[in-house]
């Protein structure tokens, strides 16, 4: 049964993606996490013996801690975080009941090798206008809240994922790429396993703006638009990327949530 210390699934699910979504902790144990190494969207897993250690990190924040089935080591870690300033809950049923709710998991499989403080590091070109602020939003939001982006110049996107551990992105001929007529961006959601309908129809607008497919959807024009006023407004790639984190939450709010509302005026005119 929930309670104030605890949340549900169902609950959970809704703030996965949004601007305000919490710190999500995965404390599974090494054994648990080699049996499934999938992570609920948006988590970072840490070792619940370490919580003294790093919780600090987390001070004046929310966050919600997933064990195996959310018994002993969520609810330790929930308690001590919660010791030292932390908003601090635990997922009902942990990691076993978010699966058999049949909600999406990250194939963390996938991701490619972490730095030394735990983050995935990304390289595409520099100027990113739609697919290259796409992808890193969802990556952000679903696979790694603290992944890095590098953005350089096309020519030197290969070389410096070699040297600096980084995975290139939206360039010709590497994995995390174009594929037939799909972006990267719908690349990503189908290899991450994060299928759900509304990521799916943000995809749809990524790829009508991103591969001059306006008929794929009616709103990929004024997403091409807004990214292309965007990339003028800013010089400075990262800042366009915070700004652009900000188009792309209120899209996908849009498809999770707001897809069958409509608006005109006057809204209350007096019928003749």
């Amino acid at each position: 049964m929930s309670s104030y210390t605890t949340i549900s699934s169902d609950k959970l699910a809704r703030l996965i993606g949004t601007a305000n979504a919490p710190a999500l902790i995965d404390v599974r144990t090494d054994e648990d996490f080699a049996a499934d190494q999938r992570l609920i969207p948006g988590s970072i897993k840490l070792s619940h013996e370490k919580v003294s250690d790093w919780g600090a990190d987390f001070a004046g924040r929310s966050a919600i801690v997933s064990c195996f089935r959310g018994e002993k080591l969520a609810q330790g870690t929930a308690a001590w975080l919660r010791q030292l300033g932390v908003r601090a809950e635990t997922l009902e049923g942990g990691f076993e009941g978010w699966k058999a709710a049949k909600l999406p998991l990250v194939d963390t499989r996938k991701l490619p090798p972490r730095d030394g403080r735990g983050r995935t590091v990304w390289v595409t070109r520099a100027r990113p206008k739609i697919d290259r602020i796409a992808c890193p939003w969802l990556i952000r939001r679903f696979v790694d809240p603290n992944a890095v982006f590098l953005f350089v110049a096309p020519s030197e996107v290969v070389a410096v994922g070699e040297r600096f551990n980084a995975a290139p992105f939206d360039i010709e001929n590497v994995f995390w790429s174009h594929r037939g007529e799909l972006c990267t961006f719908d690349v990503m959601i189908e290899e991450f396993g994060i299928t759900a309908p509304p990521l799916l129809r943000l995809a749809t607008l990524v790829r009508g703006a991103d591969t001059a497919r306006p008929d794929l959807a009616p709103e990929a024009p004024g997403l091409l638009a807004a990214s292309l006023g965007l990339s003028r407004m800013y010089d400075d790639d990262l800042e366009q990327l915070e700004a652009g984190m900000l188009l792309y939450d209120a899209f996908y709010r849009w498809c999770r949530d707001a897809t069958g509302e409509t608006h005109n005026w006057p809204t209350n005119k007096a019928k003749a």
